[in-house]
């Protein structure tokens, strides 16, 4: 495929789809999104960290042939002003798998969210937040190492769907004007309007990608995140379809958490995974009281933003936080902060949202040892109290580095592993 200004490498192999399953070669052809603020200071370091640990791991049979691509401020001053070049989606779909930094988002006015626009272009419907505690790393909470839980986020529905009305608009009146004339609402008038679509097809794959997640891992638990209490026909909805696609379709793996009560005294079978719901604001206080309780859990679209930022809090900050968001093979990976253009250039900010992200890049396409190298640096690196400028600040006789000097720091541990 020919593009007008990415260049592939002329070395490698791109990833492919056989009969149903990722085939990656040793030398595969992944793309890297520089991002926008901070981007370029954080991917800089990650892919030095990354090409760092494949050496480690696999020596000279395996390497990445890296593409850049372009999305955000670095694409449009190429693409004419273009914030989201079509040839990067192509590209993206021609690859199977990318990452990227932190795209430019503005509050308010401006375009849409890029990285709303990239999922819901690409059909990216699962965003997946691991998150869970690494030694040494400062936390507000007395236990943060009984967190390990994997938020699976739907991500293409819900008020992010972007079916939005502005007050005093022609479309907005007409809307209104069909609401409380033709269906009885209530409400201000002069309201922004806004509508929010949960599906029966939306809500299923995506607890079924929880679910088989929750298999392939061996994980105890999947729990449907929802506030069906008040939205009866939207989260309610999604709540029921969970359990529906846990039973018809995966009945030999699941058991529901009334079924253990009631036929199990409260202790599940072995080998099967509970699967449970509980109330969205309930959830947030659980996961500081009881997160030990707690595997995988499956919700919508804001629910899902609320609870990935929420909880990386408990860990360390969202800093640290890595994400993906997955079509049924299309897997891109991010740094789930900002820009933070202030820093930009700079060279101090925390890498490893991205760092992580990259090691569950490596997990997905099966290189599973340099996610682990990749941890075992960390916990060495930040044990030892040398860390950027975010975690220095909450310890005591810390030593402070910069960006790429975290990711020396981190190259060494490797290197010595």
């Amino acid at each position: 495929m020919a593009y007008q200004h990415i260049k592939l490498p002329e070395t490698g192999e791109k990833v492919r789809v056989v009969d149903n399953k990722l085939q990656v070669p040793d030398q595969p052809i992944l793309g890297f999104i520089e991002g926008d603020g901070i981007g370029p200071d954080i991917t800089n370091a990650c892919l030095r960290v990354w090409d760092a640990a494949v050496a480690k791991a696999y020596g000279e049979r395996r390497k990445v042939h890296w593409a850049e691509l372009y999305l955000g401020e670095k694409a449009a001053g190429i693409y004419d002003g273009d914030y989201f070049p079509a040839e990067t989606l192509e590209a993206i779909q021609d690859l199977m798998v990318a990452i990227k930094g932190p795209l430019t988002t503005p509050v308010g006015g401006g375009f849409r969210s890029l990285n709303v626009s990239l999922r819901q272009t690409l059909d990216l419907y699962a965003c997946v937040r691991p998150v869970k505690y690494y030694q040494g790393v400062p936390s507000p909470l007395r236990k943060p190492e009984e967190i390990d839980v994997v938020i699976f986020r739907e991500n293409t529905e819900d008020v992010y769907a972007g079916l939005e009305y502005q007050s005093g608009t022609e479309e907005n009146k007409k809307l209104a004007k069909f609401l409380r004339e033709e269906m009885g609402a209530e409400f201000f008038q002069d309201a922004g309007l806004g509508i929010k679509p949960i599906s029966e097809f939306g809500s299923k794959r995506l607890v079924r990608k929880a679910i088989e997640f929750a298999i392939e891992k061996q994980r105890d638990s999947v729990t449907l995140v929802h506030k069906g209490n008040i939205m009866k026909f939207t989260e309610g909805a999604f709540r029921q379809w969970g359990y529906e696609v846990a039973a018809q379709e995966y009945g030999e793996h699941t058991i529901t958490e009334d079924e253990v009560w009631e036929k199990h005294d409260g202790k599940a079978p072995a080998g099967k995974i509970v699967i449970k719901d509980r109330i969205a604001d309930i959830m947030f206080q659980l996961m500081q009281l009881r997160p030990g309780e707690f595997d995988v859990l499956a919700t919508m679209n804001l629910n899902g933003d609320y609870l990935s930022d929420a909880l990386a809090a408990e860990v360390g900050g969202i800093g640290i936080a890595p994400g993906a968001n997955f079509a049924d093979h299309i897997g891109v990976f991010e740094a789930t902060h900002g820009t933070a253009p202030k820093y930009a250039g700079q060279d101090k900010v925390n890498p490893s949202s991205l760092l992580f992200s990259g090691a569950m890049m490596f997990d997905y396409i099966g290189w599973t040892e340099v996610g682990r190298l990749i941890e075992n640096a960390f916990e060495k690196v930040v044990g030892q109290q040398v860390v950027t400028y975010d975690f220095a600040r909450m310890l005591d006789n810390a030593t402070t580095v910069s960006t790429s000097g975290f990711a020396d720091h981190l190259i060494d541990a490797i290197n010595q592993s």
